[in-house]
């Protein structure tokens, strides 16, 4: 299976450059296209690919090569191996990382593994405080944070106290006048209880937008790309329960693995 996949993604990438080559106008979506299909992906995040949908997740935020891009809380670098090919030649990608540095050992791993596809990716702190790197004030294009809010609703690493807003206003900051802010998460639904945010890594579209508007932002879209109407956003662990995660291991594995990934909001900002 992992050779097929490489396989696959050296041929989509082939193909991808045969229909640029043959005339066909190049266009954001064929860099996107380009950087989807690297054979620097590992096969394991190319299988996911059917759930997450980057090819219309990033064309939908409007990521170009050459401009500055930040990624909010990297992990293991599911959206790094695209967005660093995507940036290598002519632009800049910062992982802004927590806790500092610590939270930065998945972009290190890549970055030992293959420098010249991941070495420009700079390292900040997200939330900075005084004395850590941080992304530059009114330096970034883009701002990109998939799967992330819910972790500051829930006071992730701030001992369950909601730092939500500090987060919005620190993202305001780094940007642009003009700049875009792209937030994919977990969706749930407007008629359920707000106290579920704080426990079942879902949050509503309506306190996403809350956050970003107080902060400064204002909405310009919203894409149904990464919906999932078979996602309920009611489970025994959460979110956690479909898969990647599987929390309960083989309860009813089946079952989630029939769901898919989760059910998510996909929603685009800018700063004035």
């Amino acid at each position: 299976m992992r050779q097929t996949l490489t396989v696959f993604g050296l041929l989509t990438t082939a193909i991808a450059v045969a229909s640029v080559a043959a005339g066909e106008p190049r266009t954001q979506r064929h860099e996107i296209q380009e950087a989807v299909s690297a054979p620097t992906r590992t096969p394991a995040n190319i299988a996911r690919d059917k759930y997450r949908h980057p090819v219309e997740t990033l064309t939908f935020f409007g990521v170009k090569p050459g401009q500055t891009v930040v990624e909010i809380w990297p992990g293991g670098g599911w959206y790094t191996e695209i967005l660093a090919p995507l940036t290598a030649a002519k632009g800049t990608l910062y992982a802004g990382v927590s806790p500092w540095p610590d939270g930065g050992k998945g972009v290190q791993t890549l970055q030992a593994k293959n420098p010249a596809v991941f070495g420009h990716v700079k390292l900040a702190a997200f939330p900075w405080t005084a004395g850590q790197p941080k992304v530059p004030d009114g330096s970034a294009d883009m701002v990109l944070t998939f799967r992330n809010v819910h972790n500051w609703r829930m006071g992730y690493q701030r001992n369950g106290q909601d730092y939500s807003a500090e987060a919005f206003a620190q993202m305001f900051a780094m940007l642009k006048p003009g700049g875009v802010l792209g937030i994919e998460d977990h969706r749930l639904p407007e008629s359920a209880s707000a106290e579920r945010e704080k426990s079942s890594g879902y949050i509503k579209v309506s306190t996403v937008r809350q956050l970003a508007e107080q902060a400064g932002f204002k909405f310009v879209a919203a894409s149904e790309v990464n919906a999932n109407p078979q996602d309920s956003a009611d489970w025994p662990k959460g979110v956690w329960t479909l898969p990647p995660s599987y929390t309960l291991k083989d309860v009813d594995r089946a079952k989630y693995a029939a769901i898919g990934e989760s059910d998510r909001m996909t929603l685009k900002f800018r700063k004035p």
